[in-house]
């Protein structure tokens, strides 16, 4: 089944192949530059550190809804073992078994394809079994520290948590942009808070998942107006579920992905953050989110930090 002629229209006015070459790959990561993260560090003023991951654990966010995507499982692969005879110095050491996006990450562009495509009109066969993605893995994003921005939608609305299977739109980011009182800028990566992390810090993970308010399909063109670098939300799957059109599901992965070429993350805790800048009064920090640089992957874990 095709996808619908309204999405490919969207998908033409936000589209940015070839806008930084054809043989670009990382997208609108292009937009930081280091003019922009010299801006970033000036919106440091207490040095107050906010962390925006979730822990890394078995009975983690994972309800099994996307197959394969496992929680992770840690094992001891040597515990107090004194590898050098008796009485040397003893180590410990660990493993672990995870889906890369399980938990807060970073999805990289090639995570998602459509009508046979990746970013940049490269063809969808280019990710592999053994090789994983040949362009755009994630570990072509060596660095990503610029300056977020939290949009915080829940507040703006008067609310802790959307309800579940509320759809984010274009007036709700403007009204959360309202409340921060900065506009977002080219570079800059955005965090969408609808507070649904709520529900699984409370401890139902399956609530979590499904309905979930997220992202719309008209927020790709609210986001390539302003020429933002990267978008997460605390989210499992950042746009809305069950979707808005019943034929078409992830529209807002693949405008942001395959044709922006703009990052997602996922599953962000936002509660600490909407509290420190509810306080302080200031919703513009330094963000540092380098994802771990796993060669061809289509995701990685990510342990965010805004700096305030």
């Amino acid at each position: 089944m095709s996808l619908p002629a309204a999405f490919h229209e969207i998908a033409k006015r936000v589209n940015n192949w070839g806008r930084w070459g054809p043989d670009d790959e990382l997208g609108t990561l292009n937009l930081i530059t280091d003019e922009v993260v010299r801006e970033a560090a000036a919106t440091v003023r207490t040095g107050r550190r906010v962390p925006l991951a979730l822990p890394l654990r078995q009975d983690g966010v994972q309800t099994g809804m996307i197959p394969g995507r496992v929680n992770p499982l840690h094992v001891m692969v040597q515990i107090n073992q004194e590898l050098f005879g008796p009485g040397t110095v003893a180590c410990s050491d660990d493993a672990v078994t995870m889906g890369l996006q399980a938990a807060t990450h970073w999805d990289a562009l090639p995570h998602v394809s459509h009508s046979g495509r990746l970013y940049n009109g490269r063809p969808a066969h280019t990710v592999t079994a053994h090789g994983g993605a040949e362009f755009s893995g994630i570990a072509t994003v060596r660095h990503l520290v610029t300056r977020g921005v939290l949009l915080d939608v829940a507040r703006a609305r008067g609310t802790d948590r959307l309800d579940g299977s509320y759809a984010v739109t274009p007036e709700d980011l403007d009204a959360a942009e309202e409340l921060a009182g900065t506009r977002v800028r080219a570079g800059d990566a955005v965090l969408v808070r609808t507070g649904q992390m709520r529900v699984f810090l409370a401890g139902d993970r399956h609530a979590y998942a499904y309905p979930s308010p997220g992202l719309s399909v008209r927020t790709p063109e609210w986001f390539h107006a302003r020429d933002v670098a990267a978008v997460a939300n605390d989210t499992l799957t950042f746009e809305v579920v069950p979707p808005e059109s019943e034929d078409l599901w992830l529209p807002v992965h693949a405008l942001h992905l395959v044709e922006m070429g703009m990052p997602q993350g996922q599953n962000w805790n936002l509660e600490k953050l909407s509290t420190a800048c509810g306080e302080t009064g200031r919703y513009a920090f330094l963000l540092s989110a380098t994802p771990e640089p796993f060669t061809g992957a289509t995701g990685s874990p990510v342990a965010p930090v805004a700096v305030l």
